[in-house]
């Protein structure tokens, strides 16, 4: 289980004020203290580790895990968390049919990829100063707002989100396409909208990254096991292909046929045989 007291010196527990509470949280609030909510850190640790497997689960397959969080408490977390691990991320912005429309954001990717290849080639020198200005601004733009998921070009396979109130839009999506999603999920919020919730502190940067560092390693392990994998396979694969090649080239060449030589030997008699038959009988 989940270091309860890492949870506890992270400030996990700490929910909303009570008059702002949803009821649906009632069964992962410990008390309520001072007007505000405390968490049950035991079940939020129980939640940890059934997410982690789950999370696990995915990457050990291949899977794609999306993060998202763009409140400004979960930015860094959610980005680090998404490098580290080898997933993309989303901690600037949600746009509209990030998976819905994903052919269309596809597009715009496909256009921050040529502007970088024009940067760094040096095509992009070649224009007037102030069109090199409009092409780096437009880049920049696209960089910010694309790059945590320039490698996603299907629908994701779960999705890590912070504050569902905040990230509706990324959760109706994900729910839409029937995408598995995990979810901090603060006293505020319904835990029913998320396949696997988490109770805790959606709003505390050290809470973010307790809950997202301990999901961390057994997704960076199930990643390690995957690659590990796919290479012996490739490994195998090019093997199996060599080794017809080196068989036809070890194999002894087939000795060349000499064709028989033709003879008359047996012609000969059947030229004499006319002359035996043409002698008269004596009498």
């Amino acid at each position: 289980m989940s270091n309860v007291k890492e949870l506890l010196d992270a400030g996990v527990h700490f929910g909303h004020q009570t008059r702002k509470w949803n009821p649906k949280m009632k069964e992962y609030i410990f008390e309520a203290r001072n007007g505000i909510h405390i968490i049950d850190l035991v079940q939020t640790a129980t939640q940890i580790d059934g997410a982690a497997d789950f999370l696990k689960g995915v990457v050990a397959k291949g899977g794609k895990v999306l993060f998202v969080g763009t409140k400004k408490q979960a930015q860094v977390s959610i980005k680090e968390t998404a490098e580290t691990t080898g997933q993309p991320y989303v901690c600037e912005r949600w746009l509209g049919g990030m998976m819905t429309n994903l052919n269309t954001i596809r597009k715009s990717i496909k256009r921050m990829v040529e502007l970088e290849t024009m940067e760094s080639d040096g095509r992009m020198a070649e224009f007037v100063k102030q069109e090199q200005s409009m092409l780096r601004r437009e880049l920049n733009r696209l960089h910010i707002r694309l790059n945590g998921i320039r490698d996603l070009n299907s629908k994701p396979d779960a999705m890590f989100i912070v504050d569902i109130k905040r990230e509706h839009n990324a959760l109706a999506e994900a729910r839409r396409l029937r995408v598995p999603v995990v979810a901090i999920v603060d006293t505020n919020t319904d835990p029913t909208l998320v396949d696997y919730p988490i109770a805790g502190n959606d709003d505390a940067i050290r809470s973010i990254k307790a809950v997202l560092g301990a999901v961390t390693q057994p997704m960076i392990e199930a990643r390690a096991a995957y690659d590990a994998t796919s290479e012996k396979l490739k490994e195998e694969v090019a093997k199996k292909a060599e080794a017809p090649a080196a068989a036809e080239e070890a194999a002894p060449a087939e000795p060349a046929v000499e064709k028989p030589a033709e003879t008359v030997a047996e012609e000969a008699p059947a030229e004499a045989a006319p002359e035996a038959a043409a002698e008269p009988a004596e009498a």
